[in-house]
């Protein structure tokens, strides 16, 4: 099976019987393709935890200013 998979030398490898420039295009754009799905979703999950953390303080920063206006509203009564 592999009989005609041989290379002579990393030189022939590396020329792949002529067909390098398409052979190791056809990888670069796999490896492009590759770390673009797997870093795509990490990027965009740290994204979506870093917003959800943003809300949530400043969720509770406005329910603590809106406590302290009530409790300044209820001593000036």
């Amino acid at each position: 099976m592999f009989e005609g998979i041989q290379f002579s030398s990393f030189g022939e490898f590396l020329h792949m019987g002529g067909y390098a420039f398409n052979v190791w295009t056809v990888y670069l754009l796999f490896a492009i393709f590759l770390a673009v799905n797997l870093a795509g979703p990490m990027i965009s999950r740290r994204r979506l935890i870093k917003g959800l953390q943003r809300r949530t303080r400043l969720a509770k920063d406005q329910q603590a200013l809106s406590m302290a206006e009530d409790d300044e509203s209820s001593y000036s009564d």
